[in-house]
C-alpha cells in the first residue's frame, strides 16, 4: 500500500506554516501524515524530517512545497533525494514545479530515467551555485555604486560587507518572503540578531544592490 507523507519546513516557532499545510491537505495528505519541522535548513537534522525518513517505505510519497524546505545547500539536497529515491525508494513530488520535481516520472523510464535524472540533478547543483555567484556578484557591484553616489555621506555607513555571512545567507533566503508579507519584520530581525533602525537600514541598502542594475 502506498503511504502519501507530508513534510514540511519553517525557519522559527514564529513563522506561519499554514500555507504550506494547505497545499499538503488539498492533495489529500492526511494530517497525521504531515511533518514539520520549526528549524533551519541548514542540515538534515531536523527531529520531524528524521522520523519521516524512519516510517518511509518503498513507493510511498512525500510531497513538500518547494525544494529548499527539504535544505538549503544543493549537493546536500542532492544526496539527500537520491537517498530517498533510491534506497529507500520511496518518491518525492515538489509542488512548486512539479512538472520537474517529480521523482515517479524518472522512475518510469528506467534506467534511463536515472540516467536524466542524475543529468537533472547535475544541473539543479550547477544553476544554485551560479545563482549565489550572480546574487553576490551583483550585492558587490551595487554596494559600489551606491557608495560612488554617495549614498550614506555624512552618516556612519551599514553596508552588506560589515555583515556576517551567516546573517548575508539569511537574508538572500529570507528577502523575498518578508517583501511579500510571509515572515514577520520582528522574525526577521530576530534571526538576524539586528536591533529595528539597523535593520531597515540594511535592508534598504540590500534592495539598492539588487537593483542598481535590475
Amino acid at each position: 500500500m502506498v503511504v502519501t507523507y507530508g513534510y514540511i519546513r519553517v525557519s522559527s516557532k514564529d513563522q506561519n506554516e499554514q500555507r504550506q499545510l494547505n497545499k499538503m491537505l488539498e492533495r489529500d495528505v492526511e494530517a497525521r501524515r504531515i511533518f514539520v519541522d520549526r528549524a533551519s535548513g541548514k542540515n538534515f537534522e531536523r527531529p520531524q524530517y528524521q522520523l519521516l525518513r524512519k516510517v518511509l517505505n518503498e513507493e510511498d510519497i512525500i510531497y513538500m512545497d518547494a525544494l529548499d524546505r527539504l535544505g538549503r545547500n544543493y549537493d546536500e539536497v542532492i544526496t539527500e533525494w537520491k537517498y530517498i529515491t533510491r534506497e529507500l525508494k520511496a518518491d518525492i513530488v515538489v509542488l512548486e514545479n512539479e512538472s520537474l520535481f517529480d521523482s515517479r516520472k524518472f522512475r518510469e523510464m528506467g534506467d534511463m530515467g536515472q540516467l536524466m535524472e542524475d543529468q537533472f540533478l547535475s544541473l539543479l547543483s550547477y544553476v544554485a551555485d551560479q545563482e549565489r555567484k550572480k546574487i553576490r556578484q551583483r550585492q558587490a557591484e551595487g554596494i559600489e555604486v551606491a557608495k560612488s553616489q554617495g549614498k550614506h555621506l555624512g552618516r556612519p555607513s551599514i553596508n552588506l560587507s560589515n555583515i556576517s555571512k551567516r546573517q548575508l545567507h539569511v537574508i538572500e533566503d529570507n528577502y523575498p518572503k518578508w517583501r511579500n508579507g510571509e515572515i514577520t519584520g520582528a522574525w526577521f530581525m530576530e534571526v538576524l540578531e539586528l536591533k529595528k533602525n539597523t535593520f531597515y537600514k540594511i535592508m534598504k541598502e540590500y534592495k539598492e544592490a539588487n537593483t542598481c542594475f535590475g
